[in-house]
């Protein structure tokens, strides 16, 4: 099953609110609510008010968004996260692997990266919490091989994966991208960019040779959410195109 959200930072110049509304006029289920905006580490308030808002409304917090660079964050950091994610109601917390690719780290660079996910995923496993690591460029998790070696390190209760594509992603690399990580993702981060990437923006619909077949392998699994991100213009009315298609698509 493919639950369809939103990722807060979709919107960084819109408020708790109008997110909240984005969302539920626009027939998703979910919220991810980003830390450097929407909730910041340590706004306990905020946490409440889009953890309640989100209740009213009758959407799911999907997760909580944080910039925690594993092996690079002081690791105290990672405390006032979890509480944060408690106050918002969070079941899981994104995470960063590190803040250099698999082929620019050493062993040494590397084992740190792991070790402080491990124990990143026993403290929010403590408050009934899980970690999930975003599937980026510039990190551990840049290509399928390293992010499989790396998640074979971690247990699969506590730590797991998002996926999101590259810029104007082959369908047959996406999927397979998917099968080598399959028993670890939770969730999807949908978006279509052009030749110009993150700038290039196009309607979701542009890429239905994409999506489609994605979904498709996505859906072949256990629940998981597929998080609109990345909008053209960064409009609410492209969202609410995109938001359609992708309902169609999951229909």
């Amino acid at each position: 099953m493919l639950v369809p959200g939103l990722v807060s930072v979709t919107f960084r110049s819109l408020g708790v609110p109008e997110i909240v509304d984005l969302a539920a006029a626009n027939g998703l289920s979910a919220v991810h609510w980003g830390g450097d905006v929407h909730v910041p580490v340590g706004a306990f308030d905020r946490a409440v008010d889009a953890r309640a808002r989100c209740a009213d409304a009758g959407l799911e917090v999907e997760a909580y968004g944080s910039y925690y660079r594993a092996g690079d964050t002081d690791p105290g950091e990672f405390a006032r996260v979890v509480a944060t994610a408690e106050e918002l109601g969070a079941p899981a917390i994104r995470v960063w692997a590190g803040v250099a690719g698999s082929a620019e780290v050493d062993s040494e660079r590397r084992a740190a990266v792991v070790d402080d996910l491990r124990r990143c995923g026993e403290v929010a496993a403590a408050r009934g919490i899980r970690v999930v690591v975003e599937y980026h460029p510039g990190t551990l998790t840049d290509d399928p091989g390293s992010a499989r070696r790396l998640f074979d390190e971690l247990d699969p209760a506590e730590v797991r994966s998002y996926w999101q594509p590259g810029a104007e992603p082959d369908p047959a690399v996406s999927v397979r991208e998917i099968e080598a990580l399959s028993d670890r993702i939770d969730g999807a981060h949908v978006f279509s960019w052009g030749p110009g990437g993150f700038h290039d923006r196009l309607p979701l619909a542009e890429r239905a040779d994409h999506w489609v077949p994605v979904l498709e392998r996505l859906a072949g699994g256990p629940r998981r959410h597929v998080l609109l991100e990345f909008v053209r213009d960064d409009s609410p009315a492209a969202f609410a195109r995109d938001a359609a298609t992708l309902l169609e698509w999951l229909r």
